[in-house]
């Protein structure tokens, strides 16, 4: 074969590869412009939803850590199915890029399962608000303030200043007490005194301990009542309410006033006693 057949034979390829360049251009560029057309308009569409619903969240005074995390939720999600549907335009096999995504997604999802507790538990603490920084909490075997807040723990603080890491998911998954939320709180206590003392008196002498103490609040009314009748003593219940930020303060400080003002007026705390009797044998 000489030299011309050959630049013949590859000027017929040549031409031949260009007019199926231009056919397959003639049908896909138009659906490459209007996939990009797609994606464009879709993601103001988005852009235009994610202002909106920060908005509808700043108005009903949402966390901010979750408002962000909503709003990035919301773009993804709305974003991977744009660029589904801009796939199929191009003919693309979304049928098996979506089946190699879900199994990725297993994948992860088996791998990090716990972690994804975690994370799981920090949304609905931020969701819910069970409790905030420095909230007085009771969760498990620990009563103590909240220090921080993160993605996948609790950080609480004692007040010795000691550190305890709880996972997010044991938290919003165990019950949980919460003593901050409320303004006030009940001090609840017990005064034992001995059947000796006149009931009368134990009850005036904890009324007038009450109402001097300033913290108390009185209106909130005052409970003193006679609770027990044990072997050695008679028990009354003391209580009354304070603000939640006066309570062991107050708690302490009545319990010290109720001993000294019962020395002072001869009132006797009973003590355990055992009675033994002799008896001469004949």
């Amino acid at each position: 074969m000489s030299i011309e057949n050959i630049g013949n034979i590859d000027s017929k390829i040549a031409m031949e590869l260009m007019e199926r360049f231009i056919d397959w251009s003639a049908v896909f560029v138009p659906k490459l412009i209007w996939a990009l057309l797609v994606i464009w308009i879709w993601f103001k569409i988005i852009s235009i939803l994610n202002r909106g619903l920060e908005k509808i969240m700043e108005v009903n005074d949402w966390d901010p850590m979750l408002e962000s995390f909503i709003t990035s939720l919301v773009a993804i999600v709305l974003k991977v199915v744009v660029f589904i549907s801009a796939a199929w335009i191009l003919w693309v096999q979304t049928s098996s890029f979506v089946a190699i995504l879900a199994a990725a997604g297993l994948a992860i999802g088996m791998a990090l399962s716990w972690t994804l507790q975690n994370f799981a538990g920090w949304v609905m603490i931020l969701m819910f608000k069970p409790y905030k920084i420095w909230d007085f909490i009771e969760a498990g075997w620990h009563s103590w303030s909240v220090k921080e807040i993160h993605i996948f723990n609790t950080i609480l603080l004692s007040g010795d200043r000691k550190k305890i890491i709880i996972p997010n998911s044991d938290i919003s998954n165990a019950s949980m007490v919460n003593y901050s939320t409320e303004k006030r709180r009940r001090v609840d206590l017990q005064i034992w005194v001995s059947y000796s003392d006149d009931i009368d008196t134990v009850k005036s002498t904890l009324k007038e301990i009450a109402e001097a103490e300033a913290r108390i609040i009185q209106k909130e009314g005052l409970t003193i009542a006679v609770a027990e009748l044990w072997d050695n003593a008679v028990i009354f219940n003391y209580r009354f309410f304070v603000k939640s930020a006066d309570y062991w303060g107050v708690r302490w400080d009545i319990l010290e006033t109720v001993k000294k003002t019962f020395d002072q007026k001869g009132l006797n705390f009973p003590f355990p006693q055992r009675d033994v009797h002799l008896y001469k044998e004949k």
